[in-house]
């Protein structure tokens, strides 16, 4: 993960120049395949190198840290990214890899899944969070409503949500029903599978937590687990293969498409 984000955050600056790439190793007197591996993740530079190449490119200060972080990194498997105080209103490397995913599995415990929420269920969810200030709000709603692009086809998203959250009444009984029904709406997309784990169901592995997995066309999966104030990204085969099993779990005690649909009409009524 970290290479791929390092190996597209140089493309973007290098293509940024409109120079060729032959021009630019030119340049910085580089044998072409140096600057090859750079952009496709690989680094193999050491820092002052790598600094000259984002000094041609001028680029900010804020994407010369990120780069120059990355550059020490971009081997390792696996990201625990913490923030601080509180998560940023967009994660960059969450929307970069949910945008290459060709499939996207949610499994949501407590909350409607944030893809499929409204504007004003977001808002309520983000007003109720004790360390987001008044004036960060609008601006992490619109960072939600940006998200849902991922839903466009042909990718295709599963989302698994148990059924006390979609009982929990939030931002009040007006925003909860239209949230029901925006649900509703949504569950008969072709490329969107909505299924309800309900309590009926009892104890089962789902109950570790929310996450999501990320499916793509050549690489392995990728599993994100969000934190209050951080983003923990896996990789590695153990945890793929223990995440694979919670969901494997989670779709043989969760109602069918038709079910859940019913049973979320029935909470509106």
């Amino acid at each position: 993960m970290r290479g791929r984000e390092f190996g597209a955050g140089v493309r973007a600056v290098v293509d940024a120049t409109g120079m060729s790439h032959r021009a630019i190793s030119e340049l910085l007197g580089w044998d072409p395949q140096k600057l090859s591996d750079l952009l496709n993740g690989k680094g193999g530079v050491d820092e002052i190198d790598f600094a000259r190449l984002l000094g041609l490119c001028r680029v900010s200060e804020e994407e010369f840290n990120h780069l120059m972080a990355l550059l020490k990194v971009s081997r390792e498997k696996g990201w625990w990214q913490h923030y601080g105080k509180r998560l940023p209103p967009q994660l960059r490397t969450l929307f970069e890899h949910e945008d290459a995913a060709i499939k996207l599995v949610f499994w949501s415990l407590s909350l409607v899944p944030g893809p499929l929420q409204t504007a004003d269920y977001s808002r309520a969810v983000i007003v109720a969070w004790p360390t987001i200030k008044a004036k960060e709000v609008q601006q992490r709603v619109d960072a939600r409503e940006v998200r849902k692009q991922i839903l466009q086809e042909p990718r295709e998203s599963v989302f698994y949500v148990q059924e006390s959250a979609l009982s929990l009444p939030v931002g009040g009984v007006d925003v909860w029903v239209d949230q029901l029904h925006h649900l509703l709406r949504m569950s008969v997309r072709p490329n969107i599978t909505l299924r309800v784990v309900p309590v009926s169901a009892g104890a089962h592995p789902g109950l570790v937590g929310s996450f999501e997995m990320m499916k793509f066309a050549k690489i392995q999966p990728v599993v994100h687990v969000e934190c209050e104030n951080s983003s923990i990204f896996m990789e590695d085969k153990e945890s793929i293969t223990t995440y694979t099993t919670i969901l494997e779990a989670i779709d043989r005690v969760a109602l069918d498409e038709e079910q859940s649909r019913r049973l979320i009409t029935e909470l509106v009524s």
